[in-house]
């Protein structure tokens, strides 16, 4: 049974028990006809989306998940004219990439959300391990006090931050988050292994973004950035967080508005991703 199927019927099985105890409780115990039993709604978690993406020519190709940031009760930022929230221009972002990698036809695609929906950390990361990914790229845009501060960064997996802004910004990334509880000291070890070799992977992917994003799109200084971002860790395969600038620059609303000017950033993602999963596929 895949992982949407237990989900499925162990909600199942939550519904009936709960349904049972409101009869017993509607009727004292001794049963009862309908119109004494009280009714039960039971609001449950979206299922992990396993919806693959991909041209005829990319079948057996790699996995890699695209995840718009934010979404549904969470808007993110709000630009600078109060026009447009983060969550509308991440799943535009999100979802051309999607089409420009499907159409080069190197891998094949699958998106955390394809419309506007709330998602929890964790069940953004859990789409890249039920679908055994080979990366997760997660698309966010930034926002700061200082009305100047703008470009592109990325940000990969790591215990230490390597300043205060990234450890601020994986803290209010992280807000709400489960971290879970480790096991005993033989699952821990062979966690941390696991943990580096993924934040390596992690790290030469922000590389590639960077290096393929040079001169072509708006950068920051210092553009590659690291810290603890949880939706990264849980995502269990190389994975990285794109910040496609800032909303709270006005030029940057600018650029970022521009379908031209999205078109030559989404370009830039999909050949780094491309030159990432052909870098691991030649080892």
């Amino acid at each position: 049974m895949n992982e949407t199927a237990k989900r499925g019927a162990i909600a199942g099985v939550v519904v009936a028990v709960a349904a049972a105890a409101t009869d017993l409780l509607a009727t004292g115990g001794r049963g009862g006809d309908a119109a004494t039993k009280a009714s039960l709604t039971v609001n449950l978690p979206p299922a992990a989306n396993d919806r693959i993406y991909a041209s005829l020519a990319a079948r057996g190709r790699p996995i890699v998940v695209i995840d718009a940031g934010h979404g549904g009760r969470d808007p993110g930022a709000t630009s600078v004219s109060g026009e447009v929230r983060e969550k509308q221009l991440t799943l535009v972002l999100a979802q051309a990439l999607r089409d420009e990698l499907v159409k080069r036809g190197r891998v094949r695609v699958a998106m955390t959300r394809d419309d506007d929906r709330y998602l929890t950390l964790d069940e953004r990361a859990a789409v890249a391990r039920h679908l055994n990914a080979a990366m997760f790229v997660s698309i966010h845009i930034d926002s700061a006090a200082n009305p100047l501060a703008r470009g592109a960064s990325v940000y990969s997996l790591s215990d230490v931050a390597s300043d205060a802004e990234a450890a601020g910004l994986a803290a209010r990334e992280n807000a709400g988050a489960d971290q879970g509880a480790r096991g005993g000291a033989v699952d821990m070890m062979l966690a941390d292994l696991a943990m580096q070799s993924q934040m390596s992977a992690s790290a030469d992917l922000a590389s590639r973004l960077v290096n393929k994003a040079a001169g072509r799109v708006e950068l920051r200084p210092n553009p590659h950035r690291f810290a603890a971002f949880h939706v990264l860790r849980r995502a269990d395969t190389p994975a990285v967080l794109f910040e496609a600038g800032y909303l709270s620059n006005a030029d940057d609303e600018v650029l970022l508005r521009n379908p031209e000017e999205r078109a030559k950033m989404v370009l830039t993602l999909a050949q780094a991703i491309e030159a990432d999963v052909a870098a691991h596929a030649r080892r």
